[in-house]
Formats: C-alpha cells, structure tokens, sequence
C-alpha cells in the first residue's frame, strides 16, 4: 500500500478533470489525476467530435484525450490508474482509498466523476452506437442536417433535443412509450406547436434496425395492443436521462433531485471548502466538452486560492 500526497487530488479525467489538472499543474499544486474506469471521460468512447473550439476538421474523441492528457502531464500532472471505492471528506487532507489499496490524500479535492447517459438496453443498440444511433443531439444532431431523425423519451431532455434536432432535420419524430408526457408544460406547448415534430404515443423500442451504411429504423412495440411495427430513421437519440457517477458521495455531500452534486450557485464549490465539483456529475444542464473544461479550469483557480488561504493564516499564526 501506497500513500500518495498532493495540494489537489483530482477523481476522474474527462475534459472536466484534465483541465483541472492542467490550470492547477501551472499553478504549482502538482495535481494527482486518479483515472477511473474510463480515463478520458465520455470523450474517450465518441468519434467524431466537431464542436470542440480550435479544430477546423473532425476529430476523434479519444485523440483529444489522449491530447488533454499529454497536455496536463507535460506541465506537471501525475496520471495514476486506479478506480476510488471510499472517500473521507472530514479532511483537509481529504482522503481516498483505491481499488488497489493505495491511499490518495489532497489538501484540495476536485471531483470531475463525470455522468453517463441512460441507455435502453435493447439490441442493435450499442452495436449501432456512432452509426446512427446517439445520446447527445447537441453532440451529433449536425450530422443529420436534412435527414429524418427520431428522438426516444418522454421527460424534458427529449423535448429540448426533438426542439433541438429542428435546426438540422425538418422530420423529427418524438417516441414516448406512455400516452403523456413527463416534460415542463412550456416544453410541451413547443414541442406540440412545432410543424417539424410528430408524436408518436405509447410506442416502445424493441430493437434499433441496421443496415449496410447504420441504422435505418427502429422497431416499435405498441403498448397498449403489442402490436410491432418499423419505424425507418437516418437517426435515432436515446434521451431518457443520464446518471452521474455521485455513488462515492452519497450521504457526504448534497445532491439535487436528479442526483448532480450540489454546487454554490455559478462556482464548482461544494457546501465543504476544499472540496469542489465539476463536469458533468454538478451540470445537468449543458453537458458539453466544453463546458466541462470550463468549470475544470474554475475548480482549480478556486483550489490555488484555497491553499494559498491556507497557507497565508499559517504564516500568520506560525
């Protein structure tokens, strides 16, 4: 067993964690990123990645990763691979165990666990995963320009991504497996008033239809007479929700209802000082790459002043 000390412990290395690492790398703290099960975050597993700023030409998620990275250990970041089952935020130093028995302790602790979208779970589905069908409209709805589109869900995520999808597609199609919608009623007034979209109520998908160029359709199952029926799509997006990866914190740290930790208003703190979130495990609103790297940069600019605070009252008191 190993103990490993730092100014910034960093969980996670999506765009959100890595920027962190890198912001706070420059800032002297010598950040420890601990990887995860997926390093590189969500981008780690998207192809084509064409709203990222500073690239004219498509690139692949996992080379910018692998970019993010080279970046944060080039100006002093530690990468270590390993996955975090405990956490003890009674520091500082904040400590945390991982799966290998190392233990990992930082004045300062940013959690960039990130978020994964709900899946349905049917077949076809991962199989045609970046060929037609998508978990992001923002992501990958500028593929489909002028192509027919379906859109899966019910709640206000797939309301905004149909709404979405209408800058591109002039046939979207939204699938709700009940005969309402779960959606903010403003939402649905949008939706309902849209000459682009069409409902269609009470229908399941059993499995998403690929052919030689990806998918085609999806296969719909009535709910209400069982009755199956193909619906043909360029484009298909599962929009049911996503999960942020807050099982470490449960009962250490606030969440919101959809299970985000909770952050003071237009910052990465969280309600312990010290202790900041960012990416998408506190945004459930914007979800980008972007974003993400944003907040990771505000994370560490709050860290280097929170030690640097600590570090001035010791002078004083010394």
């Amino acid at each position: 067993m190993t103990t490993h000390t730092t100014k910034m412990l960093i969980i996670g290395s999506g765009p959100a964690g890595l920027s962190a690492a890198i912001y706070g790398a420059r800032a002297g703290l010598q950040p420890i990123v601990v990887q995860g099960l997926q390093p590189g975050g969500q981008l780690a597993i998207t192809t084509d990645v064409e709203n990222y700023p500073g690239f004219r030409d498509v690139i692949q998620g996992p080379w910018l990763m692998q970019e993010m990275q080279a970046q944060a250990e080039h100006v002093g970041t530690r990468m270590l691979w390993d996955t975090i089952t405990s956490v003890g935020l009674s520091g500082p130093p904040f400590r945390a165990v991982g799966d290998s028995g190392d233990v990992y302790e930082g004045e300062t602790l940013v959690i960039a666990t990130g978020a994964q979208a709900k899946w349905l779970g049917v077949p076809g589905e991962q199989d045609l995963s970046g060929k037609g069908v998508s978990a992001c409209a923002t992501c990958d709805g500028f593929f489909y320009r002028g192509k027919k589109v379906v859109v899966v869900g019910g709640g206000n995520t797939a309301v905004e991504e149909a709404l979405y999808l209408t800058n591109h597609s002039a046939d979207v199609t939204l699938i709700h497996r009940r005969d309402s919608l779960r959606a903010e009623k403003i939402l649905q007034d949008r939706l309902f008033a849209h000459p682009s979209i069409k409902v269609l109520w009470n229908k399941a998908v059993e499995r998403f239809v690929g052919g030689a160029s990806g998918l085609v359709g999806v296969e719909l199952k009535d709910t209400v007479t069982g009755a199956i029926t193909t619906e043909p799509t360029d484009g298909a997006f599962v929009a049911i929700g996503h999960a942020p990866a807050t099982e470490l914190f449960k009962g250490k740290l606030p969440t919101d209802s959809s299970g985000y930790l909770v952050v003071e208003p237009g910052t990465p703190k969280t309600v312990i000082p010290g202790v900041f979130a960012c990416g998408d495990v506190m945004d459930h609103t914007y979800r980008q790459a972007v974003t993400a790297a944003g907040t990771g940069c505000m994370a560490a600019l709050d860290a280097e002043r929170f030690v640097a605070q600590r570090e001035f009252q010791a002078l004083q008191t010394a």
